[in-house]
């Protein structure tokens, strides 16, 4: 068999869910998984995402420009935090075959701090499996980098027992620096975690990586293993990113994690914010909801306490279809990256409803103009009402088995600004 088709059967028997947008040198493996085909890759992460708060593994099979649309759900889940494991497969073009570039997606390890695992023919499922479980420990996705040399190789059919583990979401009472603080010291353990992995092979120099050649096999390629320190011939597919973290060491400890009541108070919505009663229909029908980026994010502090994550600008809509089945979003963050997603749960015809908040302006960054978004959502038929309108708020804030869409009109108040609630 050759490597697409192992690696293949390792995600099946490994994962709950598949997903996809092909290109070379992955478009063989995901057909072979039988991945679903999704509008983008961000929206496809993002179902991972939402799969992962309902507990259901998932993965995403993308190529190496597709990463960078993953990019921004990518980073943020590492502070956010996730429940099942989540592998993000990347299959990078070294030589630019089939691709715009020949961008090394190792480094997207560097940047969101995620670990980086890059198998060689003798080790897919074993590898597979370990990308979950250090999703799961770390409780951030583990990317899983895939090269032509391995996908064409032949390779060994040698699954390995599926082990889920539980990661978790991050503490509601942390604050955000909280929450970056809790994440960096996961990562710090992440150094021991690739310096002990089984997975790695240590016989002397030279070392391999992926396809290329070695005594040593070096496959948890972030953080690179304290051994690789010793190892001055490193071959690799792509840039040196092995040799240019050899003897690289994890980050200082920051203390414990700085909470809310530490600091006395958090965040909320205006005190004559229109859509108060709105959330005050959803906290009493214990509904809970994906948080966007903007003031919906705030939901999910005291007093409504509504929103179980949040992972990012546009992210809400397609969480939400495969987790709490409601998403809270702005008009700014719906035309700024949310349509695609939307038009993708409609496609699929998901059931979800999905609530805009539309007041024209981007409320968290200074008040800036939104064009209105209601001429590009015609085709979703969405209910448009008041934020006062409390007889229609409460018939329309409710899921059924297929997606809705409803926009709820409010004006900011004029010269108001955020409340504090105190610890």
């Amino acid at each position: 068999m050759n490597g697409s088709a192992v690696v293949a059967d390792a995600l099946i028997r490994s994962t709950d869910r598949l997903y996809t947008v092909p290109g070379y040198p992955i478009t063989d493996l995901a057909i072979l998984a039988g991945a679903r085909l999704v509008i983008n890759e961000k929206t496809a992460l993002e179902y991972a995402l939402g799969d992962s708060i309902a507990g259901r593994r998932a993965a995403v099979i993308v190529k190496n420009v597709g990463v960078n649309a993953c990019a921004d759900p990518l980073v943020q889940a590492v502070n956010q935090g996730l429940v099942a494991g989540v592998v993000l497969v990347a299959g990078d073009d070294p030589e630019a075959k089939g691709s715009q570039t020949a961008q090394d997606s190792r480094y997207y390890g560097e940047l969101a701090e995620i670990p980086v695992i890059e198998p060689d023919p003798s080790c897919f499922h074993a590898a597979v499996e370990a990308a979950f479980q250090a999703s799961e420990e770390f409780s951030r996705v583990t990317l899983l980098r895939l090269t032509p040399g391995v996908l064409d190789a032949e390779a060994k059919d040698l699954p390995v027992q599926r082990a889920d583990r539980r990661g978790r979401l991050a503490n509601r009472a942390w604050t955000m620096n909280g929450r970056a603080t809790a994440a960096g010291e996961l990562y710090r353990r992440m150094s021991d975690w690739s310096t002990d992995s089984p997975l790695n092979h240590w016989h002397g120099g030279p070392a391999g990586a992926g396809p290329a050649p070695g005594t040593t096999r070096i496959v948890t390629v972030n953080p690179v293993p304290a051994q690789a320190a010793g190892i001055h011939e490193v071959h690799e597919c792509g840039r040196a990113f092995i040799r240019y973290h050899r003897g690289v060491l994890p980050p200082e400890p920051r203390g414990p994690p700085a909470t809310m009541e530490g600091r006395g108070f958090s965040r909320t919505f205006c005190r004559n914010c229109p859509y108060h009663q709105m959330l005050k229909i959803l906290k009493e029908r214990g509904m809970q909801v994906i948080c966007d980026a903007g003031c919906s994010i705030l939901a999910m502090n005291r007093p409504y306490e509504l929103g179980m994550a949040s992972y990012g600008m546009g992210a809400s809509i397609a969480v939400a279809a495969r987790s709490t089945k409601v998403a809270l979003i702005g008009d700014y963050a719906l035309l700024h990256s949310g349509l695609n997603a939307l038009i993708d749960v409609y496609t699929g015809q998901l059931p979800m409803l999905c609530i805009v908040m539309k007041n024209t302006r981007a409320a968290m960054t200074g008040g800036q103009p939104v064009p209105d978004p209601l001429p590009y959502l015609s085709w979703a038929t969405p209910v448009v009402c008041g934020a006062g309108e409390i007889r229609t708020l409460e018939r329309e804030l409710v899921v059924t088995d297929t997606p809705r869409t409803l926009v709820v009109e409010g004006v900011c108040p004029e010269g108001c600004s955020h409340e504090t609630v105190a610890y």
